[in-house]
Parts: structure tokens; C-alpha cells; sequence
């Protein structure tokens, strides 16, 4: 009974660890997007070299979906390209469901 209650705990702690370092990896991953996207518009205003529009979605892909979607809408960034304007909602839905199935299956 004492090993069953030990791995239990276990189980519980791994769990508390792997839900505790996806929320860190998508602060910073979605952090981080809002940011290229932001350094983008500043660059794109001014003339400047600009980051990659594959760099801008993978970014998004990795995770950073609901971080450039955000810097879209607020520095009305990218909203004319039907690859970011369809691509970037869709990614935002899709890691939200991924989301909600991993923290419910960790549960």
C-alpha cells in the first residue's frame, strides 16, 4: 500500500513539473513572437532589414500563435497577408485545443 501511495505521489509531482514547464516554454515562446512581430512593424517602418515572414511563422508554429496574433491586432502588423491572417488564427486555435487536451490528460 506504502509503494502505491509513493508512486502516486510521484506520478502527481512529474505531472506538476511537466505542466509547470509548458507554461514557462509558452510565456516565453509567445513573448517572443510578440516581440519579433513588434521589432518587425518598428523595421518595416523605418526601411529597415526585416525578419523573414517564414522566421515570423514558424515562430507562431512553435507556439507563439496567441503572441503574434496579439502583435498582429495591436501593431496592425501582417493583417493584409492571407499566410498570416488565415494562418496565424488557425495555429492559435489549434494550440489552444492541444492545450486543453495535455493539461486535461495530465490531470
Amino acid at each position: 500500500y506504502a509503494i502505491i501511495i509513493k508512486n502516486e505521489r510521484i506520478n502527481i509531482m512529474i505531472s506538476y513539473i511537466t505542466k509547470s514547464i509548458a507554461i514557462i516554454y509558452l510565456l516565453i515562446i509567445n513573448l517572443t513572437a510578440f516581440i519579433m512581430y513588434f521589432s518587425d512593424k518598428a523595421k518595416a517602418k523605418k526601411h529597415r532589414w526585416r525578419i523573414p515572414e517564414a522566421t515570423l511563422l514558424c515562430i507562431a508554429a512553435l507556439g507563439g500563435s496567441l503572441g503574434a496574433f496579439a502583435a498582429m491586432k495591436i501593431f496592425r502588423h501582417k493583417t493584409k497577408h492571407p499566410k498570416f491572417y488565415i494562418t496565424v488564427p488557425l495555429l492559435v486555435i489549434f494550440h489552444i485545443a492541444v492545450i486543453i487536451y495535455v493539461f486535461l490528460k495530465l490531470r
